[in-house]
């Protein structure tokens, strides 16, 4: 397992992290002990979760990853782990502290007391807002509507919210998530004004199918000394070949849920999907080495985040994504991406 220091901390994370939504709905919270043990057996130090999850939420079920999380935890070397958490954002999850989720300095406190409780620890490593405040179009909107603005708290009060539980020892360091060049600037530019600590990561989709951070995104993360934590590195299954055909594996996520991952389903995202098999089998790979083996060689990684609803999934997924390309199955990448630029943008 190869390890990165996070620019502007003292995190040295294993390149690939552990995700975990899918305990306490597909998974049990057995099934996400033994998951754990295995990952960090193979190295992996690095986990991530949230208090929304698991997916899909809703109200039963909110908050159980997290406390499936912690009653493991609390049985481990807490210094020898990096636990990142996210706070939810404004909206769409109305059960989450009886819909107090716009992003004021008192709400953020109160989901870190929350998380710490849930997860049995004293500290968060790396503690993310899930998504913005503000109207952004996110989870494939493409197009930004200025008849979405809405007022809330601003991103001085954020900054602040954060700096406040670094102060008092709750948490490390805070990220951003489903964020914008515009919104990873403002935040670095309101915490310099304030003096306090600006995120140091940025947790975005990212995959051969989701290249929004290639651009402006990548030019952001470079100038601020930023790296990506890079979610749905195989679109949400997507990329390890299941559907393809339009199979619907039993147990599957898509299979199970029709509302989720609709960024994932977009006209042009089965065409490249064929398109990248077909190179796959041509270079002598498997589809799932061919996608995390492309994600992890992008510069701005910090660490794919990777999950899996069975161990031979989770073995696959952890060994394909320190997979390294060679130069001529990255160059034949680029030339997909020429016909296929951002098909689940």
């Amino acid at each position: 397992m190869q390890y990165k220091n996070l620019p502007r901390t003292d995190l040295n994370v294993s390149r690939v992290c552990l995700g975990t939504m899918t305990w306490g709905e597909q998974n049990t919270e057995a099934q996400a002990h033994e998951q754990l043990d295995y990952a960090v057996g193979e190295g992996i130090n690095f986990i991530d979760t949230a208090e929304m999850y698991p997916v899909p939420p809703n109200a039963k079920t909110q908050g159980r990853t997290e406390a499936y999380l912690g009653t493991w935890l609390a049985r481990q070397q807490r210094d020898s782990l990096v636990i990142a958490t996210k706070v939810a954002g404004p909206g769409r999850r109305d059960w989450i502290r009886d819909g107090r989720t716009d992003l004021t300095a008192d709400v953020i406190a109160d989901a870190v007391d929350t998380s710490l409780q849930r997860l049995q620890t004293d500290y968060i490593d790396l503690y993310q807002i899930h998504w913005p405040q503000r109207n952004v179009p996110n989870f494939g909107a493409t197009e930004f509507d200025p008849g979405k603005e809405k007022t809330g708290p601003s991103i001085h009060e954020q900054v602040s919210g954060m700096a406040a539980m670094i102060k008092a020892g709750k948490i490390r360091y805070y990220g951003l998530s489903n964020e914008t060049s515009w919104g990873v600037c403002e935040f670095q530019r309101a915490a310099d004004e304030l003096g306090f600590p600006g995120p140091v990561t940025l947790q975005n989709s990212y995959s051969l199918l989701s290249r929004n951070v290639d651009n402006d995104l990548a030019e952001t993360l470079f100038r601020e000394d930023m790296s990506l934590l890079a979610y749905s590195p195989l679109a949400a299954g997507i990329l390890s070949g299941k559907y393809m055909g339009g199979a619907k594996p039993a147990n599957t996520r898509f299979t199970l849920f029709d509302s989720l991952g609709l960024r994932f389903r977009k006209p042009m995202v089965s065409e490249a999907v064929d398109a990248y098999a077909a190179l796959a089998q041509r270079r002598g790979l498997t589809l799932v080495q061919l996608a995390l083996g492309y994600v992890s060689s992008r510069w701005f990684m910090g660490a794919s985040i990777i999950g899996a609803t069975t161990m031979a999934q989770l073995g696959e997924n952890i060994a394909a994504a320190q997979f390294a390309l060679d130069n001529e199955t990255l160059d034949a990448i680029r030339e997909i991406q020429l016909r296929y630029p951002n098909p689940a943008a």
